[in-house]
C-alpha cells in the first residue's frame, strides 16, 4: 500500500521549480507514494493520507494560519535528493513553534519511512488483529496466577488500541482451532510438509510432532485465507495450551515467510501491534522475547531454571538475558543466522509440542514496546554480544543483551515482553512516531 499524498503549492502549480521537484519526488518515491492532483494552499483538500510541500516559499511565514488547517503531520521535502532543503529549517522551526506538526526528513530513507507510516495509518483503519483464545486467565487455565496480570487480556487494552489506531481486534476460539487442526488428515499435512521440509531444518523431532505443527499452520491459514484484512495473528498458546497438542511456533514462521503475517506469542496484542508498526515502516528484523535483567537476581534465575547468569564484560547490572519458551524466541527463518525446529522445553505445553531454536546476528539491537495508553513507546538501544546456553533449563539458548544504563532500564521497563530489532533504530522510530503522534521514552 502506498501513501496517498496531496502536493501543496503557494502561488501556481505551473511554477517550474514546483513542477521539477514534484516530478523528482514521483521518481524517488515511486514505491512509497501516490501523488494526487496539486492543491493551492487555502483550498479544500481531498481525502488523503497526508500533504507534502515540494516547494517552500517565504509566504509560509505569513500563511501559517492556512498551513495549520492542513492534515498533519505535513511533509516538507524540498531538495532534489528527497530530503528537506537546509534553507527550509527556519520555516519548519517557525511552523513548529506555532504548534504545526512538520516532518522535514534529512535523508531519503526517512522520507520513505514517513510515507510508509502514513500508508499504514490508513491501512490500520480497515485491518484486524486476530487472537485465538477462549477464557484467558479465567481460573481454569495454566499458570493463571501469572496470566491474570497481563494487560493485553483487559477490555480496556483492546479499547485503547482500537481508539488510537482504528484497527479492530477480533477474538476466535482457540479450542475450536485446535479441534479443526486435529481434524486435518495426515495425508493432507504430509502433502504440505513435503513442500516445506527441504527448507525447514528440524532436530530429532518425531513425525507426529511435525505433522501436528503443520496441521495447526494449515488451520490458521484456512482462517486467514478467508480474511485478507488480518495483519497479525496470535493465540493464547501457553495459558490455554490444553486446547492444542502443539504450539504455533512453526505456523508463525511459515505465515511470516509466505505472507508477511505478524505473529503474537501468548496472544500479546501490544507486542503484535508494536511489531506491525515496525514491520510496515522499517527495514529491520524483529522478534518478541522475555527480558530477564541480571539485576532481578534470583527471581529471574528461578523462572529460567538456571543457577547463575552468564559471564559478561562490564558491570552485570547493564546486562539482560533474553529467552522465551526455552530458546531465544520465535524468529522467522529469513531473520536468522541459525534456525531449527526442536522439541518443546516448557512443561506447560503438550509433550508433542515444538519450539524454535534460532539466533539473530550479534551486534547492535534496539528494544521496543508500546506503552499504555499506546500514545508512547519504550525504546532502548543496546548490543547483543553473544548467546548463552544452560543445560536442563528453560534457557537452552538465550541472548545476552547489553544496555547503556541497566538500573534506569529496570526502573522504566513496561513489560516482560519486549520486541528486539536489529540495529540502532531510535532515530528511525522517531520518524514513525511523528506520523502516529507517539512519544519516545528512551533510556
Amino acid at each position: 500500500m502506498k501513501a496517498q499524498l496531496v502536493p501543496i503549492y503557494f502561488k501556481t502549480a505551473d511554477d517550474p521549480d514546483f513542477l521539477a521537484q514534484l516530478s523528482k519526488l514521483r521518481e524517488l518515491l515511486v514505491d512509497e507514494a501516490e501523488f494526487l492532483a496539486p492543491v493551492k494552499l487555502g483550498s479544500k483538500i481531498p481525502a488523503t493520507d497526508g500533504v507534502i510541500f515540494p516547494q517552500m516559499l517565504g509566504e509560509a511565514f505569513r500563511e501559517a494560519d492556512k498551513i495549520a488547517k492542513l492534515p498533519q503531520p505535513l511533509l516538507v521535502v524540498t531538495s532534489e535528493f528527497g530530503t528537506v532543503s537546509m534553507w527550509d529549517w527556519e520555516i519548519n522551526s517557525f511552523l513548529s513553534a506555532k504548534g504545526i506538526r512538520v516532518i522535514g526528513p534529512t535523508n531519503l530513507e526517512k522520507t520513505k519511512q514517513a510515507c510508509k507510516a502514513m500508508a499504514l495509518r490508513r491501512q490500520l483503519k480497515t485491518s484486524k488483529l486476530l487472537v485465538f483464545q477462549d477464557n484467558p486467565a479465567s481460573g481454569t487455565g495454566n499458570q493463571d496466577d501469572i496470566f491474570k496480570r497481563f494487560y493485553w487480556w483487559e477490555p480496556e487494552c483492546v479499547e485503547a488500541i482500537e481508539r488510537k489506531y482504528g484497527v479492530k481486534v477480533e477474538k476466535r476460539s482457540l479450542k475450536k482451532l485446535g479441534e479443526d487442526a486435529k481434524a486435518i488428515s495426515d495425508e493432507a499435512a504430509i502433502k504440505v510438509w513435503e513442500e516445506k521440509k527441504r527448507i525447514t531444518p528440524i532436530g530429532k523431532l518425531q513425525s507426529r510432532a511435525v505433522l501436528s505443527a503443520v496441521k495447526l499452520y494449515m488451520a490458521v491459514k484456512q482462517v486467514l485465507d478467508q480474511d485478507p484484512t488480518v495483519l497479525a495473528v496470535g493465540m493464547n498458546c501457553l495459558n490455554e495450551s490444553m486446547f492444542s497438542d502443539t504450539t504455533p511456533c512453526l505456523a508463525w514462521n511459515f505465515l511470516y515467510e509466505d505472507q508477511r503475517i505478524i505473529w503474537g506469542c501468548e496472544g500479546d496484542l501490544v507486542s503484535m501491534l508494536t511489531k506491525v508498526l515496525i514491520s510496515k515502516t522499517l527495514d529491520v528484523s524483529f522478534m518478541m522475547t522475555n527480558l530477564y535483567p541480571f539485576q532481578m537476581g534470583d527471581a529471574a534465575l528461578k523462572h529460567e531454571h538456571i543457577p547463575n547468569f552468564p559471564e559478561v564484560d562490564g558491570p552485570p547490572e547493564n546486562y539482560i538475558l533474553a529467552a522465551h519458551c526455552g530458546y531465544f524466541g520465535v524468529v522467522p527463518q529469513s531473520f536468522s543466522t541459525e534456525w531449527k525446529l526442536k522439541e518443546k522445553v516448557l512443561a506447560i505445553v503438550d509433550d508433542n509440542a515444538t519450539a524454535i531454536d534460532a539466533r539473530f546476528p550479534t551486534g547492535k539491537i534496539t528494544l521496543v514496546k508500546l506503552m499504555p495508553p499506546f500514545t508512547r513507546w519504550s525504546i532502548v538501544e543496546g548490543d547483543l554480544p553473544k548467546y548463552a546456553q544452560f543445560e536442563n533449563s528453560h534457557c537452552l539458548n538465550g541472548a545476552v543483551i547489553r544496555v547503556p544504563d541497566g538500573k534506569k532500564l529496570v526502573d522504566d521497563l513496561v513489560s516482560h515482553h519486549y520486541i528486539i530489532t536489529t540495529g540502532h533504530n531510535l532515530n528511525d522510530l522517531e520518524m514513525v512516531s511523528k506520523v502516529f503522534e507517539l512519544d519516545c521514552v528512551s533510556v
